[in-house]
């Protein structure tokens, strides 16, 4: 690959083509802008995940159960599809209030919305009136997208504009943590209820708790509007934008007009990331309690596991995109994920009650591949746009590839349609994704080349 990098190992980027600026917070902000980006996904992506892992393991067999268990799989799943289709819409509005009124605000607004729709999960009543409760966890399931779609870009934005821009990579892992952090959270618990719960009463009462818990998002919420400042890069853009003497577009506008092709591609080269992250996460595990039989304690444990294999990945993958460049670590982790596809799903399908190794395996090699997209991802989204678009760009690009992560528990469940000889063909799909997501990074690759020529063409 072709990557340029600057001295110390960073991108070679400027703000006219899509870089950071070069001013950041001190040493002490810096730090209290991870610790907050790290609090904050860590609790956003709790929430969002335990709904998928109650769909795996609960929702097919209370609100949407039938006498089909490939029907009920997907009737459950299509609700957290929905969550996927609607975080784009967040990613829009987040996107343009972002870049008008700030960063914090908005990220302290997504916080609370999706703080209040999970614990509303956990009070979802058990009804006689068929489509009562599914309608409520569709309403309430949109409302956690929107959420969860405005939170990524500004939790981002929020450490990377905050770092320097040497270690941009390295300090904008720590929002990307809060996936597997988030991850751990909600398997723990769920692990915990199903230890401590006879089965009766965690499908009864049980599997509510994990939403009751998401109360604490109030608070977090709370901390980050006190205790935090708005960042560097939002306040050098608005100063610039209040002596242009132009009236400024609406900053999503400006993105699809200036940045369309970015958007696309950079959407493009996560296609097969989130899929990859839903399938193992989610996915496997409705396969492996229902297609192959294994114990619910035993998937969630390794599920569990797997999550905590990604913790000190992440970091390390961002810190080497510090010094090799963004897209040379990003593109090894896309590969990585094509080549164990096909391999990782035939290890499922042999797995069995009496051999859960298989299936831990599968998924713990998985979360380790997909962790070295994982790192260096918030630093490579936030310098592909300028600051004033850059909380609509860096949002958009990342939501638009998550519909196709919302809707991959349900082709898997297609693909497999309950039959253990299928199981391979789940891989092969995560194969098609992975050779889309290559040939998306050498767009941008391209790009930067031609800009960074037009660039050194106009100093001449």
């Amino acid at each position: 690959m072709n990557v340029n990098v600057a001295a110390g190992g960073a991108p070679a980027l400027t703000p006219e083509i899509g870089g950071v600026s070069s001013d950041a917070g001190g040493p002490r902000a810096v730090r209290k802008a991870a610790f907050a980006a790290t609090l904050s996904t860590s609790l956003e992506w709790y929430d969002f995940y335990i709904y998928a892992t109650a769909a795996a393991l609960v929702f097919n067999k209370t609100f949407f159960a039938t006498d089909s268990e490939v029907v009920a799989a997907m009737s459950s799943f299509a609700t957290v599809a929905l969550g996927f289709v609607a975080r784009p819409i967040g990613g829009i509005v987040a996107g343009h209030f972002g870049d008008k009124y700030g960063r914090k605000p908005i990220l302290v607004l997504s916080i609370l919305l999706m703080g209040l729709s999970t614990t509303l999960v956990g009070f979802v009543p058990t009804t006689s009136i068929v489509w009562l409760a599914p309608a409520i966890l569709v309403c309430l399931r949109l409302l956690q997208g929107l959420a969860v779609g405005g939170q990524w870009g500004g939790a981002v934005l929020i450490v990377t504009e905050y770092a320097p821009p040497h270690r941009r990579g390295f300090f904008g892992s720590f929002a990307q943590l809060g996936i597997p952090i988030g991850m751990v959270l909600g398997n723990g618990v769920f692990l915990a209820m199903t230890w401590a719960l006879a089965p009766d009463a965690f499908m009864s009462w049980g599997w509510r708790v994990p939403f009751w818990g998401s109360l604490l998002m109030l608070a977090v919420g709370f901390a980050i509007h006190r205790y935090l400042e708005e960042t560097p890069d939002f306040q050098q853009a608005q100063a610039k934008l209040a002596t242009a003497t132009a009236k400024r577009r609406s900053p999503i506008l400006e993105v699809i007009r200036h940045n369309g092709g970015t958007l696309l591609m950079a959407g493009g080269t996560y296609l097969v990331g989130i899929a990859m992250f839903y399938i193992t996460m989610t996915g496997s595990v409705q396969v492996a309690t229902t297609t192959l039989g294994m114990a619910r304690s035993d998937v969630l444990l390794w599920i569990l596991l797997a999550a905590l294999v990604m913790i000190p990945i992440v970091p390390t993958t961002a810190y080497l995109s510090d010094r090799f460049g963004r897209k040379l670590i990003y593109g090894i982790g896309i590969a990585g994920m094509g080549i164990w596809a096909v391999p990782m799903w035939t290890l499922i399908g042999s797995a069995t009650p009496e051999t859960p190794a298989r299936l831990g395996i599968a998924v713990v090699v998985s979360c380790a591949i997909m962790s070295i997209q994982t790192g260096p991802q918030a630093a490579l989204f936030a310098e592909l746009f300028p600051p004033e678009t850059r909380y609509s760009g860096a949002s958009l690009g990342y939501q638009t590839a998550a519909i196709l992560g919302g809707m991959s528990p349900m082709a898997m469940v297609a693909l497999v349609n309950g039959q253990v000889d299928n199981i391979w063909r789940v891989g092969l799909m995560i194969v098609v994704l992975a050779v889309i997501a290559l040939i998306c990074l050498f767009g941008l690759i391209r790009r930067d080349a031609k800009r960074h020529s037009e660039a050194r063409s106009n100093q001449r």
